[in-house]
């Protein structure tokens, strides 16, 4: 009796008690997992240097969208705006400076999309866009919120805030 007890280990905190052999053979399975998390991760930050997008951080400019990357986008980054335009709009080409702005001071808490509605409308009659600019903005791939027209820069400003 006084063997079997010298052969087991108990967990500090937790009250658990394992044969030794036991535990060592979840330690080693604990450190092996450990070391291929750690690769894995090494991995993906070299992949992101090597691609030059360090993180969210990085997207500091409104990344173009069209109709088969939108999905992917929206879903891909917590809040996402995206600016709904058309080459031809006027206030569209008004409010494009503002956009460009805020994804500058906004970098790394929100991705900013430009989706020009004439080249992919797929996504515009999906979203039912009757007129440009209209702002949408997701969180977490699901539209939170709209903004319609060329507004000014501290209204779309918090628009934004709300959502973060």
């Amino acid at each position: 009796m006084e063997e079997r007890e010298e052969n087991r280990v108990r967990y500090a905190g937790t009250g658990e008690e394992r044969d030794t052999d036991t535990a060592i053979n979840v330690d080693i399975e604990i450190e092996r997992i450990k070391e291929r998390k750690m690769r894995e991760m090494e991995e993906e930050i070299k992949a992101r240097k090597e691609s030059g997008k360090e993180g969210l951080g990085a997207i500091d400019q409104p990344l173009t969208l069209d109709d088969n990357s939108f999905v992917e986008t929206i879903r891909k980054y917590p809040v996402v705006v995206v600016d709904c335009w058309a080459p031809w709009c006027g206030p569209c080409k008004m409010i494009a400076p503002v956009i460009e702005e805020l994804a500058k001071e906004y970098a790394g808490k929100v991705v900013f999309g430009k989706l020009n509605v004439d080249d992919n409308p797929k996504t515009a009659t999906e979203f039912a866009i009757m007129a440009i600019p209209t702002l949408f903005i997701f969180k977490h791939g699901e539209p939170v919120d709209v903004v319609q027209g060329a507004v000014p820069k501290p209204y779309l400003e918090a628009k934004v805030k709300e959502w973060l």
